[in-house]
């Protein structure tokens, strides 16, 4: 009887020691936090993963998911500076910061947390659009209106230990009503810029045009000049060999002799030539052997 009462007490006991040690033992995941409580009272964080060790019975141990997370906004009408109506749909990245701050102020409730963040995106939204006209809204849509946004929405949760990466509009849309005159406004500008364009264009292509002409009509000239005045050095060189050729008596009666022969040739083409000829002419003198 006593052997039993002896073993019973072993298993209790080893059971007890197996239940506080478990209880002593807990698990921190990757991209977790682990906040250990005692009585309700924040004794550390845990941000290493893995298994640590905290007192059993006394203090409890809260899990935060410390990775990004992605909050869809609902869709919400603002007014511009020039008080248009439009409709802005932003979605959020978050995370969690500091875990302190977010138990403190947030019970590190998940809910809670996205309600700070969706009231300070509306404000940061509809505060940057109404300090701009809806021709500049269009114009900044993108990286300059989401920095804008994002550090504006950050300014107003960072006492919640959580930090909003990104404040994106994912669409910004024309309430139904004024759509269509917005569009056909935009088209006309567009068109505006595009005959601008075309008007600039057609204006450089006219200055080439002309610059190019007049450069054509420099060239020609400059080529019908140089032309000219190796045609005239040409018949300068010719008078001057000729000269050469026939500057004394003998050369020039030859000279004399066959420009004669020359001209009667050209004067006999054809048929039925007839030929009259002074009787003191040089072809005559020629034709007589004189």
């Amino acid at each position: 009887m006593k052997k039993k009462i002896k073993i019973s007490a072993g298993v209790i006991i080893l059971v007890a020691a197996i239940i506080v040690l478990f209880s002593s033992l807990y698990m921190v995941n990757y991209n977790n936090y682990g906040i250990v409580k005692q009585f309700g009272k924040i004794v550390r964080i845990s941000e290493k993963a893995g298994l640590h060790i905290k007192t059993p019975f006394i203090e409890d141990v809260q899990l935060v998911y410390a990775g990004r997370r992605i909050y869809d906004i609902p869709a919400s009408d603002v007014i511009t500076k020039d008080k248009k109506s439009m409709i802005a749909d932003d979605y959020v990245i978050w995370q969690v910061v500091e875990p302190t701050k977010y138990y403190k102020t947030l019970g590190a409730v998940d809910a809670r947390a996205e309600e700070r963040i969706d009231a300070a995106v509306y404000n940061a939204t509809k505060n940057t659009i109404s300090s701009m006209t809806q021709d500049e809204v269009i114009a900044a849509r993108g990286q300059q209106l989401t920095e804008t946004i994002t550090k504006a929405a950050n300014s107003d949760i960072a006492e919640y230990g959580v930090s909003i990466l990104t404040a994106e509009i994912k669409a910004l849309d024309l309430p139904d009503d004024n759509k269509n005159a917005v569009y056909e406004r935009m088209i006309s500008e567009r068109q505006n810029i595009a005959a601008s364009y075309k008007a600039k264009g057609d204006s450089d292509a006219q200055i080439i045009k002309n610059e190019t002409d007049k450069e054509v009509t420099i060239s020609i000239a400059e080529a019908e000049k140089d032309a000219e005045q190796t045609v005239a050095e040409g018949e300068a060189e010719y008078m001057r060999i000729l000269s050469e050729a026939y500057n004394n008596e003998e050369k020039a009666e030859f000279y004399n002799y066959i420009r004669g022969l020359d001209a009667l040739k050209l004067s006999l083409k054809g048929n039925n030539n007839t030929l009259i000829l002074d009787k003191d002419s040089e072809l005559v003198r020629i034709l007589y052997g004189q």
